[in-house]
């Protein structure tokens, strides 16, 4: 198979590395600087074993494949989800070879955050698998990816969307385990995407004020889950409990400091970082107002965050940079 990472940032970079280490045909998306830098230099990838320089073909878009997309080709969307729609659109009528279109015969790996991806694929795939990534990696430099975790770099349970298991995620499964990942095949992957969820429900906390250590983001953070979690069950959907995600994560990876540098935050912090104009919140503390509102659950602290986290994004505010106690005043005020 040859894998087309759609978004080759801190989590389609590291696994498109990887799968490139584990000897797979890897291609990247990516644009702007980091498409620049990927093309004149590689991805350079750094994980807890040192850095490597992964000179791999890198396009924009499907056009950089030339006119048809292989038979074996499957595709990794790993964009954050308020770029899917264009990224789905752009692929998903490109032609293949043998006949047919990507949106009717390739399969499209969801490798993100939220819950809307997968829903949006399918109006344009038809063969959708859903990815919980469990991968703590950084991407704040065009060209540069490091992912942070040991002996495997991620646990990427993957499933079909909505529910099930077929030979091309299991085979998909196997070749992220021969490339330092836990790659679990899950019948029922959205439980372990929704429990991630809300465990994304910290991202508009740490993306606007740093690295949650204070009581008061702590509070403010536990007042997000407790409205994650009622909305969840008002809506009758089940997450993969606390205890089954420590069962098939805990004490199969640790983290190692890389170079020295201490933790910064994670994919919303990253994207304030590099200023990118937009950020996650709508899919992330918005999925669960959204459900709140479907179901006459109240929902203000997520809503808060929501609107906090876009602001933040809109006026290129640096990550980090309201203390908690500031934010959990404008939360309250909201």
């Amino acid at each position: 198979m040859r894998y087309i990472i759609i978004g080759a940032g801190a989590v389609g970079g590291t696994i498109g590395g990887r799968l490139a280490e584990g000897g797979h045909e890897v291609v990247l998306v990516a644009r702007g600087a980091h498409y620049e830098a990927l093309r004149a230099g590689g991805l350079r990838l750094t994980t807890p074993e040192g850095t490597r320089v992964h000179r791999l073909p890198v396009v924009q878009g499907p056009d950089g494949l030339g006119p048809l997309l292989r038979t074996d080709d499957v595709l990794i969307l790993s964009v954050k989800t308020q770029d899917s729609t264009d990224a789905l659109d752009a692929w998903s009528a490109r032609p293949v070879a043998g006949g047919g279109t990507a949106g009717e015969v390739l399969p499209l790996v969801c490798a993100q955050n939220g819950v809307e991806s997968e829903r949006l694929a399918l109006r344009r795939f038809r063969h959708v698998y859903g990815m919980c990534v469990w991968l703590p990696a950084t991407h704040t430099e065009p060209g540069s990816v490091s992912a942070a975790g040991t002996p495997v770099s991620g646990v990427l349970h993957l499933g079909r969307y909505p529910s099930g298991a077929d030979g091309t995620a299991r085979g998909i499964a196997a070749d992220l385990e021969k490339s330092r990942f836990l790659a679990p095949v899950a019948t029922d992957v959205m439980r372990w995407k929704y429990a991630k969820l809300l465990s994304n429900l910290a991202n508009a906390i740490e993306a606007v004020s740093g690295v949650i250590a204070s009581d008061e983001a702590r509070a403010l953070l536990q007042r997000a889950l407790a409205e994650g979690r009622a909305a969840l069950t008002a809506a009758g959907i089940e997450a993969a409990p606390p205890a089954e995600q420590a069962a098939a994560r805990d004490g199969r990876m640790t983290f190692e400091p890389l170079d020295g540098a201490e933790r910064g935050g994670g994919s919303s912090w990253q994207s304030l970082s590099r200023g990118t104009g937009t950020i996650e919140a709508d899919y992330l503390n918005g999925e669960i107002v959204l459900l709140g509102r479907a179901h006459g659950v109240p929902t203000p602290v997520n809503e808060a965050l929501q609107r906090i986290a876009n602001t933040f994004a809109r006026e290129r505010r640096p990550a980090g940079s309201l203390g908690a106690g500031e934010l959990a005043a404008l939360v309250d005020g909201d």
